[in-house]
């Protein structure tokens, strides 16, 4: 073989070894990127499934607050009772604070006015301490004439606590008794010297700057309310006669069940006939307002005894310059709150008969708060009376100290 026949054949094998190289080279690469492919999809599809399933349980976590697996439907249910009870409480107690600031402020008005106008501040005007003061559950003021003084020692020796036991009565069951009267057509006379000496003796006397008189009952009973609502901070203000036998213990216990609502009325609601006729008791000069002759006065407390809520007796202490007032004082009374949201407390223990109908009643366990006669608007002849009607009708001392309010 010749030289040249050798060398083309040298050169056709180099050129087939550098083909197969570059197929081998592209084999190889193909080989590589399906490998690299493979690895490339398989990660990021297992971290997205991750990420899923984290997702999925953060989700759960926000929906159920928790761990779904730790709950079960019954305790959800039972905190669900829990929250509600608890919400329906704070908002009967935030209902009662803000209706104290709204009186509290009315008062503030009212005393920045007199100060602008020029003119002094009432006593009940002012701004009360209510922080600094000590806090009772009621005040009950005894409405009281200059002729009743046998009227005042009867309940002296029964009902009503005296020295000691009275301050205790203040001190440990927030309950303030006074007797509550103004002073004469002629002031510092021998009616006043004669009260002032019995307020010495027995220091349960409250002063009103009010002139007696059986047709001013209803001013009177607003200057009551209002100097009580400035003297003491208390739940409840009470207006009882002199010649009603009351059971303190079950009259406290009678008004604490009421405490949540702000604006409470407690009394004996009646709704009796409107007199045109003049000349006969409990006549009304303004029988007109109240429409055609024979009609009847709107739903009222009867006057022997009723109470009012602070924030009530607040409302009158505020307005009181402007409440009308009526022949009757109960009637008056129950003017006042119309037109306001009140509730208004039916209770007919606040008005039980004489023995035996208190004493029927207290045997068969429903003690009477007070007792009187219908037919005297009163005990009959009750300086006599009273005692006979404490002892059958009392609900015993002990009832009224182990009491709690």
């Amino acid at each position: 073989m010749s030289w040249k026949s050798r060398g083309a054949e040298s050169a056709s094998k180099s050129a087939v070894s550098r083909k197969w190289t570059i197929l081998f080279c592209i084999g190889c690469f193909c080989a590589g990127m399906l490998f690299s492919d493979s690895r490339m999809w398989s990660v990021p599809e297992i971290k997205g499934i991750a990420r899923t399933e984290r997702h999925e349980e953060e989700t759960l976590q926000l929906v159920s607050g928790c761990d779904p697996t730790i709950k079960d439907v019954e305790h959800e249910q039972k905190d669900v009772y829990g929250e509600v009870s608890k919400t329906h409480h704070a908002i009967h107690t935030l209902d009662k604070k803000i209706s104290n600031l709204e009186m509290e402020l009315a008062a503030a008005r009212a005393a920045q006015e007199s100060i602008l106008n020029g003119s002094p501040i009432a006593e009940n005007l002012k701004i009360p301490e209510t922080r600094k003061k000590r806090k009772y559950l009621m005040v009950v003021g005894i409405n009281t004439a200059f002729s009743s003084r046998k009227r005042r020692d009867s309940v002296r020796a029964t009902w009503m606590p005296q020295g000691n036991k009275r301050k205790k009565l203040e001190e440990e069951k927030g309950i303030v008794i006074r007797f509550v009267i103004g002073h004469s057509a002629t002031s510092g006379g021998i009616l006043d010297r004669a009260v002032e000496a019995e307020d010495k003796k027995h220091g349960d006397i409250l002063r009103l700057d009010h002139v007696e008189g059986y047709l001013e009952l209803s001013a009177k009973t607003k200057i009551f309310f209002a100097t009580a609502v400035a003297s003491w901070d208390a739940d409840f203000y009470v207006k009882v006669d002199d010649d009603v036998h009351v059971n303190i213990g079950t009259l406290g216990a009678t008004l604490a069940r009421h405490r949540s609502n702000p604006r409470v009325y407690i009394g004996c609601m009646k709704s009796g006939p409107v007199l045109a006729r003049k000349g006969v008791r409990y006549h009304e000069p303004e029988y007109w307002k109240f429409g055609e002759e024979g009609n009847k006065y709107f739903r009222h407390a009867t006057g022997q005894l009723y109470a009012i809520s602070k924030d009530l007796a607040t409302y009158i202490s505020i307005n009181q310059h402007v409440l009308h007032k009526y022949a009757n004082e109960d009637v008056s009374l129950g003017s006042w709150f119309i037109g306001l949201d009140v509730e208004q407390i039916d209770d007919r223990r606040l008005c039980c008969g004489t023995p035996p109908d208190c004493e029927w009643k207290a045997q068969a366990g429903n003690v009477c708060v007070a007792s009187f006669d219908w037919s005297c608007s009163g005990i009959c002849k009750s300086s006599e009376r009273i005692k006979e009607v404490h002892r059958r009708c009392g609900e015993g001392e002990n009832a009224l100290w182990n009491a709690v309010f």
